[in-house]
């Protein structure tokens, strides 16, 4: 494997929505490629104005930064053309040039990038320690701080905001399609969706959720009649949410408001994501308060189902009394570690065949 090669096969694991790798790579040189990048603020909810894309974006570029350093070599990253302001543009793209530096030696952090991943499951509940929170913490950079949430109190009160959170989720039709098509029915690993053994459900639950997502009129029929979102959220908010070491958030120093702060952002996550890897710990993200938050801050309703909108509202204001109006302004990610056994059922990534870019390559529907 050339050490090009190397690196893409590296940059591929980055995390991204449901596992929808919004990237596409083309070859230039022996030493030189283009990162085509795009969102799926068309086809998906969730992907306010491509920022999470973004964020997903920024982690792929830091794993090419870190995997470069494993050839000997520095990884050169330039935006092509200008920047715009975050919400106006649907694609961006990156020139990378891989120049062989004397004395690199490999980043410790690029043996952890295809053993990151995501744990839904429960969790250890004890704290993360000082130290560990220190090396988090100086993970991210100095353009970012972490806000810690842990202990009981702390956790039962984001147990309390993800339960309201998830019957936004579970109760919006525009959510529905996304939910859908995400999930590989059946399978421990998916190379491009979420295997649905690592959705974090029993069989029950599983087995209610496949019969129920075969239309939104069935989902629409267990919410109203037979309390549908109780088992799912009991499952997959609540119970995470009370057992674990604690939750966090990574905040910008200054308000991010372009393309290039939620790549930065990106960047700045995938760095702390990797430290917790190395350092033991699980992480699971925990986005859709947030994203719901922007939806409000910008005025716009996801929905049109009536209920949604002062749903929203209504959890917007318990996340700035949980978090403070000037740590929400500047957050750019959510989620919850602890200590615990990596997920034995993971998504996994196309291979690089299948991540060639190709001019003619339409936006694909994410999740």
């Amino acid at each position: 494997m050339s050490p090009l090669e190397h690196v893409l096969d590296k940059a591929r694991w980055a995390p991204s929505g449901d596992n929808v790798q919004t990237w596409r790579f083309e070859k230039i040189a022996d030493d030189a490629f283009i990162v085509h990048a795009f969102d799926t603020r068309d086809t998906v909810v969730y992907d306010f104005d491509g920022r999470p894309s973004q964020i997903a974006l920024g982690a792929l570029l830091e794993n090419i930064s870190l995997a470069a350093t494993e050839q000997g070599m520095q990884a050169e990253i330039s935006r092509i053309g200008e920047p715009e302001i975050a919400g106006n543009s649907e694609a961006v793209a990156y020139s990378v040039k891989l120049l062989r530096e004397a004395g690199c030696v490999p980043h410790p952090l690029a043996a952890m990038i295809e053993k990151r991943s995501v744990q839904r499951r429960a969790l250890s509940v004890f704290d993360i320690s000082e130290q560990h929170r220190t090396l988090l913490e100086q993970a991210v950079g100095d353009d970012f701080s972490v806000k810690w949430f842990s202990g009981w109190q702390e956790k039962c009160r984001i147990a309390g905001l993800l339960w309201q959170n998830a019957r936004i989720r579970l109760t919006m039709p525009e959510a529905f399609p996304v939910h859908k098509k995400v999930i590989d029915w059946g399978k421990q690993f998916s190379p491009d969706r979420i295997p649905d053994q690592a959705i974090g459900m029993d069989k029950l639950g599983l087995s209610l959720m496949r019969w129920a997502m075969h239309s939104w009129q069935r989902v629409n029929f267990m919410n109203r009649y037979m309390a549908g979102t109780w088992l799912p959220r009991i499952q997959l908010d609540l119970v995470p949410a009370l057992f674990c070491g604690a939750h966090f958030m990574i905040v910008a120093r200054k308000k991010p408001g372009t393309t290039e702060d939620f790549i930065a952002a990106g960047r700045a996550l995938q760095r702390f994501w990797l430290t917790a890897t190395q350092l033991g710990i699980q992480l699971q993200p925990e986005m859709t308060p947030l994203i719901f938050n922007w939806h409000v801050n910008a005025g716009r309703s996801c929905s049109k189902a009536a209920h949604i909108w002062p749903a929203m509202q209504g959890l917007q204001t318990k996340l700035v009394q949980l978090v403070g109006g000037a740590n929400l302004r500047n957050a750019c990610f959510m989620g919850r570690i602890g200590y615990g056994k990596p997920a034995s059922a993971r998504s996994l990534r196309l291979p690089l065949r299948d991540l060639q870019f190709a001019p003619d390559v339409k936006k694909t529907e994410g999740a």
